[in-house]
């Protein structure tokens, strides 16, 4: 390759880079956050894809990329904190649960935010978090586990499903101030949701309900996570 070539090919920016791939493939960059900063944002976008591939057309969060983030959140000693920013209209109960699960085990201080919705599996996700925080605009809708495609009509599927459908009530109930009865009242209201069973909790009203902690936003979420980090440093001191 002649120099010519090589300087029309670095001052290319459609030339794939690995920043440029990370953005393709993960949809994330660091380039907005402060070189110093020591808390970590981890974005759970559109669709959870779980073990079946979903169209391209699809916004997707594919979880076989979030846990190696997460594993590397917690093996990295700068980052002292994560916020986890949710807008998800849920996706593979698995995968979603798989992820809930991983986050609320991290040692470090975590603090999540429902932006636009935080629908079906996307609940548990952020629950996962040491502190959440809603919107006002936001909603949270709370169903029973669905699933799409053959089902075969047999007393083992509809036993699978009871016991996948337990998990998630049980995950909900642990990392919230819902109780089991209260939760399955929303879950499986009717007339709530056009043709279909569930509830639509907006903002506040999951405040009251005790999925959520707090109504807020950017703000109140660094402002927690700065709290949760101070405090995990003064027990740590002792």
């Amino acid at each position: 390759m002649s120099e010519k070539e090589k300087e029309k090919e670095n001052s290319n920016p459609a030339v794939s880079s690995p920043l440029m791939e990370t953005i393709q493939q993960l949809g994330q960059t660091n380039i907005p956050q402060a070189p110093d900063s020591n808390v970590h944002v981890l974005t759970i976008i559109g669709q959870i894809e779980g073990h079946i591939q979903l169209p391209p057309q699809n916004k997707t969060t594919k979880y076989e990329h979030l846990l190696p983030q997460i594993i590397a959140i917690e093996q990295n000693p700068k980052i002292e904190g994560l916020i986890l920013l949710l807008n998800t209209v849920g996706g593979d109960v698995e995968a979603g649960l798989a992820l809930a699960e991983m986050i609320a085990s991290l040692s470090k201080p975590t603090v999540s935010i429902v932006l636009g919705g935080g629908h079906s599996i996307g609940l548990p996700v952020a629950l996962s978090a040491d502190y959440s925080f809603i919107v006002p605009t936001a909603t949270i809708t709370i169903h029973p586990i669905r699933l799409t495609g053959l089902v075969i009509g047999v007393p083992q599927t509809f036993e699978y499903l009871d016991k996948m459908q337990e998990r998630v009530l049980n995950f909900i109930v642990m990392h919230s101030e819902v109780g089991e009865h209260k939760l399955k009242d929303l879950m499986f209201a009717k007339g709530n949701l056009t043709r279909d069973i569930g509830t639509n909790v907006v903002g506040k009203d999951a405040v009251e309900y005790g999925l959520i902690n707090e109504v807020g936003g950017v703000k109140e979420a660094m402002e927690k996570i700065t709290e949760l980090i101070q405090s995990e440093k003064k027990v740590e001191e002792k």
